[in-house]
């Protein structure tokens, strides 16, 4: 008996069967949208090198926010960005400090319908801009480094005013070593084990950044290499994962996306609890820059980019696209 040649164009042939033989699918729950929100401000302020993004008042946060529960999205992740810092970043967790506040509104207007989020790390709040407390160099000349454990300290404190303020789940981006579970033990002891941990656990110190930097208005000088990861390193990150799967997480986070699509595989592969990925400011810009000039066609490359994201085996994708894209969503282009 002969049979038929093998012919996989059969599942291309047609819109309709291309969308039915599928192997990845995008939907408006796997998305979180981040908002920024600034202390003093009057009205929202465009962030220059992040076009269509804002700098929220309090008002204009809710707004967003609601619009982010109407689209599906699944989740928001809040920022805030104070206007007095200091060294420790003392209104990290100040219950009136620009994030709790602006919590404890978005949670009341939305928190039935998504997952609020919150930043949980320091760097917007210090005025040296890194992630944690810094202790002074003893050598005349050299820099200051990161005290890690003076710093957990901090995040402990942090994460139990965001939790009182209504955060659900907080998403530990300051990569001190054991922040998991230095800071799940305090959130339990003040009655808060219900709160969820998002472990940014495998991020790299890189290029991608740079926008970002301008949304917070970050102070930082120098570079945050010597506790963040390493480009170069994919094993470590996932070693770091099952590290915070260990302490505790209930998520854990690769940042940034598309550079990293081998070791967002990796750490799927080796964790037994959800993996997201951030598409980080950069890789936001930069899509924007080349659509802007014609170069690509933006929501095709948009769209790609979340697909790739997702195909390589993140569960839920932190994007700054996440209410426009579920827009889309809801009124799909069958191509």
């Amino acid at each position: 008996m002969s049979f038929p040649a093998h012919r996989p164009r059969r599942l291309r042939q047609s819109p309709a069967v291309r969308l039915l033989a599928r192997e990845t699918h995008l939907v408006p729950s796997q998305l979180v949208q981040p908002l920024f929100v600034r202390e003093g401000l009057s009205e929202p302020a465009p962030i220059g090198s992040m076009p269509g993004v804002e700098q929220h008042t309090l008002d204009s946060l809710r707004r967003a926010a609601v619009a982010a529960a109407e689209a599906g999205v699944g989740g928001v992740m809040l920022f805030g960005v104070p206007a007095a810092r200091d060294a420790v970043g003392s209104g990290a967790d100040d219950p009136d400090g620009v994030l709790n506040v602006a919590v404890s509104a978005v949670a009341a207007e939305v928190g039935d319908a998504l997952v609020v989020q919150t930043d949980l790390c320091l760097d917007e709040f210090t005025d040296h801009g890194h992630c944690g407390v810094l202790r002074q160099a003893q050598e005349p000349g050299a820099a200051a480094t990161v005290d890690n454990d003076a710093t957990l300290e901090r995040y402990a404190a942090m994460a139990v005013a965001q939790a009182r303020a209504g955060s659900a789940m907080l998403g530990l981006s300051g990569m001190m070593d054991g922040q998991v579970g230095h800071v799940r033990a305090a959130l339990d002891a003040a009655g808060f084990a219900d709160t969820l941990l998002l472990a940014y656990s495998a991020k790299y110190a890189g290029a991608f950044y740079g926008p970002f930097r301008e949304a917070v208005d970050s102070q930082l000088q120098g570079d945050r290499r010597t506790y963040q990861l390493d480009p170069a390193n994919g094993r470590e990150g996932v070693r770091e994962a099952l590290l915070d799967v260990d302490e505790g997480a209930d998520v854990v986070m690769v940042k940034p996306a598309l550079p990293y699509l081998d070791v967002l595989a990796a750490v799927r592969a080796a964790v037994d609890v959800p993996v997201w990925a951030y598409q980080v400011s950069g890789e936001y810009a930069m899509i924007e820059a080349a659509a802007a000039n014609g170069w690509i066609d933006r929501r095709g490359a948009v769209l790609e980019a979340l697909l790739g994201i997702r195909r390589a085996g993140a569960d839920a994708v932190l994007t700054y696209w996440a209410t426009e894209v579920a827009g889309w969503l809801a009124s799909p282009v069958v191509e």
